[in-house]
């Protein structure tokens, strides 16, 4: 079985890597257009199954792993920051906050498609201007969803609780992923 993980994050690669499966890292080329109907706790599979989708037509050996990960705070999509001061801004609405972290992952062979999401909830103390600018200046979140990496300073520093798991929110719910993996 030959694993192709569709995805340039560092994060899932170190991930995968680190769970001891042997892959390829593939390209796809896939517009990321949520429908306006969806509900957000739909979006990370749908964009992850939009993925695999894309994708060339599987070998019969082949086994594709894509991923999305969603930020939604009060009802809201938190993408990636276009720039500093969306980034900003983002971070401020997550401070002393609950929010959820939703990663959707796919595997898909040339006659299955598995879709499954995770989530997790993340509470944030209270961040002030002065750690929100030194961690974009230092530590630029600008491709990450909600503007924030877990295993990063902030996550480190203003993290009070998590109720899920930790690399849902880095990107990749390892434990589906493994269980699936080991399923083909």
């Amino acid at each position: 079985m030959k694993i192709l993980l569709a995805s340039q994050s560092p994060r899932r690669k170190e991930l995968l890597s680190s769970l001891g499966f042997d892959f390829e890292v593939v390209k796809i080329d896939c517009e990321e257009i949520l429908p306006d109907h969806i509900k957000i706790k739909e979006a990370a599979a749908y964009l992850s199954e939009l993925k695999a989708n894309a994708f060339r037509t599987l070998q019969k050996d082949e086994v594709l792993l894509t991923a999305d990960t969603v930020v939604a705070n009060e009802n809201q999509f938190l993408g990636k920051p276009k720039d500093e001061m969306e980034a900003r801004e983002m971070l401020q609405s997550l401070s002393g906050k609950i929010h959820q972290v939703y990663t959707g992952i796919t595997i898909k062979t040339l006659d299955k498609t598995i879709t499954e999401t995770d989530v997790a909830d993340v509470e944030f103390d209270e961040i002030t201007s002065e750690e929100i600018d030194f961690y974009i200046k230092n530590y630029k979140p600008f491709d990450k969803a909600g503007s924030y990496g877990i295993q990063e300073w902030l996550g480190m520093a203003k993290i009070k609780n998590i109720n899920g798991s930790f690399y849902t929110i880095m990107g990749l719910p390892t434990h589906l992923v493994y269980k699936i993996l080991k399923e083909l």
